[in-house]
C-alpha cells in the first residue's frame, strides 16, 4: 500500500469516527430535593446531558424562579464536562391553573419575544448549555410553535441547545412537523400509559412495545431518528391497594420487595420496569438508531449493582464492544 492510498484511508477513517456520536444518556434531576448532597453522588461518567426541572415564570412579566441549588448540579456537570440544561414547565405549567395562565400570556404575541428572550438571557448568564422545553398538555397551545421559533433563533445565536420532552397522548399530538425540527432533539416520554387517573385500567404504564408504538408514532409524524430520544421511567404505579402513594421510585420498590429488579410487577401490584425491560429499550434504541435514552428521573435510581444507569451503561458497553 502506498504512503498517499494510506493517509487517505487514514484520513477517511478519521472522518467517520468524527461524525459518529455516542448514544446520549440524558437524565432529568428534580429541583425539590437536596440538590447539593445529589450532586456528590450522580454517576457523571454514565450521562451525557444533565436537565435540571423545573423553573417556571413567578409573574406576567416572565420572571423565571431560580433553586440556587442549581449551581451545585451545574458545577459539577462543567468539572467532568456534561452537558446541563434548564428545564422549563413539567407538571405545574399544566396542572397549576396560575401557572398554566401565566405561560398562555407570555406566550401570546405582544409578550413572546420578550419572554424569549428572558428565558435565554437566564440560560447563558448562569452558564447552562441550553433550555428544555417541558410544556404539556393544555399548555400547548396554538402560540407554541411561534414560541419555539422565537427560542430557536436566539439558541442558535448564543450557540446553545434547545430540546424539548413531548407526551404523544398529552399535548404533543399539537406539536406540527416543522416545529419538531427546531429542536436539537426530542425526549419522548413514553410512559404514563395509564396510571392513578385510570384506576380502572390496571398494568404496565411503560411496556416495551409501549416504547415502540412511540418512537413509530414520532418518526412517522416527520420527527428524525437522529434527533429522537427514548424516555425511560425509573418508577412505577401501584393500583388497588397499593394506589395509596401516587408513584413509587424504583430505589423504594427496590427496598421494599427485594429481588424486583428482576421483573415489572410487584406487590398488590405496583408496574415499573426493571433491569431486563430497561436493558431491553435501550437495545431498542441503538437498533433503531436513535439519538439516545431520556431518564425521568435520576433521583430514583437505586444505588449499586441493581442501578437502572448501570444497566443502560452496561447494555451500551456491550453494543460497543461488538
Amino acid at each position: 500500500m502506498n504512503f498517499r492510498l494510506r493517509i487517505f484511508l487514514l484520513i477517511s477513517l478519521l472522518a467517520l469516527t468524527a461524525g459518529a456520536e455516542e448514544p446520549k444518556v440524558v437524565a432529568y434531576i428534580p429541583n425539590w430535593i437536596d440538590l447539593p448532597s445529589f450532586a456528590k453522588s450522580i454517576a457523571y461518567d454514565k450521562v451525557t446531558h444533565l436537565n435540571i426541572a423545573f423553573e417556571n415564570p413567578v409573574d406576567d412579566a416572565g420572571t423565571l424562579s431560580f433553586n440556587q441549588g442549581n449551581g451545585s448540579i451545574i458545577k459539577e456537570a462543567k468539572e467532568h464536562h456534561l452537558k446541563v440544561l434548564l428545564s422549563i414547565g413539567g407538571g405545574s405549567a399544566s396542572g397549576d391553573q396560575a401557572v398554566l395562565a401565566r405561560y398562555g400570556k407570555l406566550l401570546a404575541a405582544d409578550r413572546r419575544e420578550a419572554f424569549a428572550q428572558k428565558l435565554m438571557d437566564v440560560v447563558v448568564t448562569r452558564g447552562f448549555d441550553g433550555l428544555d422545553v417541558d410544556l404539556e398538555g393544555p399548555s400547548i397551545t396554538a402560540d407554541y410553535g411561534a414560541f419555539i421559533q422565537a427560542l430557536s433563533t436566539l439558541a442558535k445565536a448564543s450557540y446553545k441547545l434547545l430540546t424539548a420532552a413531548l407526551s404523544r397522548g398529552y399535548g404533543g399530538d399539537k406539536v406540527t412537523a416543522e416545529t419538531l425540527r427546531k429542536f436539537d432533539f426530542v425526549n419522548l416520554m413514553a410512559y404514563d400509559a395509564t396510571g392513578p387517573w385510570s384506576p380502572q385500567e390496571p398494568g404496565q404504564h411503560s411496556s416495551l412495545e409501549f416504547a415502540k408504538e412511540n418512537v413509530r408514532y414520532w418518526l412517522g409524524r416527520g420527527l428524525p431518528k437522529e434527533q429522537a430520544v427514548l424516555g425511560l421511567p425509573f418508577y412505577g404505579y401501584g393500583f388497588g391497594e397499593a394506589s395509596k402513594n401516587r408513584d413509587y421510585p424504583y430505589a423504594k420498590i427496590l427496598t421494599d420487595f427485594p429481588g424486583a429488579q428482576k421483573s415489572d410487577q410487584v406487590g398488590q401490584t405496583i408496574w415499573y420496569n426493571g433491569i431486563p425491560t430497561i436493558q431491553a429499550k435501550t437495545r431498542f434504541m441503538l437498533e433503531t438508531g436513535l439519538a439516545g435514552v431520556m431518564i425521568w428521573s435520576l433521583d430514583s435510581d437505586a444505588k449499586g449493582e441493581h442501578s437502572l444507569l448501570q444497566a443502560i451503561h452496561e447494555t451500551l458497553q456491550t453494543w460497543r464492544a461488538r
